[in-house]
């Protein structure tokens, strides 16, 4: 179906799947180089993208590793050339490229990668939470937490701009619920190419490339006297991307007329609201179908949504929940012997005269349903002090 902007033919909407608004996201990007490895639920992206490349509708080198490990290190080697790459991966696989994920932050390469948010075995599931993600939230990646296949597609397009910023220098991973938006279809708007052209501009790499007429050394040793200041500049660009995150939103909203909060925070209902919800991903738009409910009922609960999980917008949060009384932390993943998940443990963290109760949801797939929203609801309202309930567990 086309799409018309003021008379002007500007884009066409697709009835389409996650994984497909990823590749679409990959191509309209004009990507130099894909890694490719499978893993169930992100596989079917960077199937797509090969039939793009197969087909000529993107000029770009598929490289087939043999394990996700490989696929960042092919992401690195392409992007130390100055090549624009992306990938995709999921669960154990994410896991498998633990080490790489560091050298490409630390490298300061503007990799881009999807990633299907998936549990992590044992036991195998397939289904979706937040856990492998989550264990990679040190390693100086960004994080961006898409609620529905439109975000997915252009949180990848706004990542590159974010990622090749010349203050920010970081490679980001767009995540995405594995299954709730991966294999569901929905209508997605598919601007036209030249438009994220404008949008992106020529990637001219600033350090990351091999001349022979100027040789650089990448990925050197860090010696003692040198290693920690490495580590403190990769934290000042990590917290320099957050007015980078806004501005990257606010000029895509002027230009696709679609923008996602401020770029880092999304606020629903919060006016006047003394109960807010606060969650990632997909059970977004579940808490926000309930918050239109309740308000028909008279009864004000609000939400903020967090879209960038790293850098955390800890000012953003401080400053939306300053007159709220009760707050409830939807997390999709645990953080093993502190019994909190890790959303929890930061809002807690950073909001410590405040009632922050911690609600861990919809582990390996686990249904979130309306019932177990309303009961979160009525639960944080009650609660005298901070807890930790577990949603949905069978008795």
């Amino acid at each position: 179906m086309k799409y018309k902007l003021n008379g002007e033919k500007m884009c066409e909407v697709k009835v389409i799947t996650g994984t497909s608004a990823a590749a679409e996201a990959a191509k309209l990007a004009d990507v130099d180089v894909i890694a490719a490895y499978p893993i169930t639920p992100q596989t079917t992206c960077v199937e797509k993208l090969a039939e793009f490349v197969a087909n000529g509708e993107l000029d770009a080198e598929y490289i087939k590793v043999e394990s996700e490990h490989s696929a960042m290190s092919a992401c690195i080697g392409a992007a130390a050339t100055g090549a624009r790459t992306f990938t995709a991966t999921a669960s154990q696989g994410l896991a498998l490229m633990h080490e790489m994920l560091f050298i490409a932050s630390g490298m300061r390469l503007p990799i881009v990668m999807m990633v299907a948010n998936r549990a992590l075995s044992a036991p195998i599931n397939i289904w979706n939470d937040h856990q492998d993600s989550i264990a990679e939230r040190d390693t100086g990646w960004i994080q961006i937490y898409a609620e529905d296949n439109q975000e997915t597609l252009d949180s990848i397009i706004q990542a590159y701009k974010i990622a090749e910023n010349e203050n920010v220098l970081l490679p980001v991973m767009v995540c995405l619920d594995g299954f709730i938006l991966t294999h569901t279809v929905e209508p997605v708007i598919i601007p036209k190419a030249e438009r994220v052209r404008d949008f992106l501009g020529v990637y001219e790499p600033k350090h990351a490339y091999l001349d022979p007429d100027r040789p650089i050394t990448q990925g050197p040793v860090g010696v003692p006297d040198c290693y920690m200041e490495t580590r403190k500049q990769l934290e000042d660009a990590i917290e320099r991307s957050k007015r980078v995150i806004k501005d990257v939103n606010a000029e895509f909203a002027e230009l696709f007329n679609r923008k996602y909060g401020n770029g880092l925070v999304e606020a629903y209902n919060l006016d006047n609201a003394d109960t807010v919800l606060v969650a990632m991903g997909t059970v977004c738009g579940t808490i926000k179908y309930v918050i239109d409910q309740l308000k028909k009922e008279g009864k004000n609960v609000g939400l903020l949504r967090i879209r960038t999980f790293r850098p955390f917008p800890k000012e953003d949060i401080k400053d939306l929940l300053k007159g709220v009384d009760n707050i409830a932390v939807l997390d999709k993943n645990v953080s093993f012997g502190f019994n909190k998940g890790a959303l929890g443990i930061e809002m807690s963290s950073i909001l410590k005269n405040k009632k922050v109760c911690n609600y861990i949801v919809g582990l390996g797939g686990r249904d979130i349903k309306i019932e177990d929203i309303k009961k979160i609801i009525s639960h944080v309202e009650k609660a005298e002090d901070d807890e930790t309930v577990w949603i949905g567990l069978k008795e």
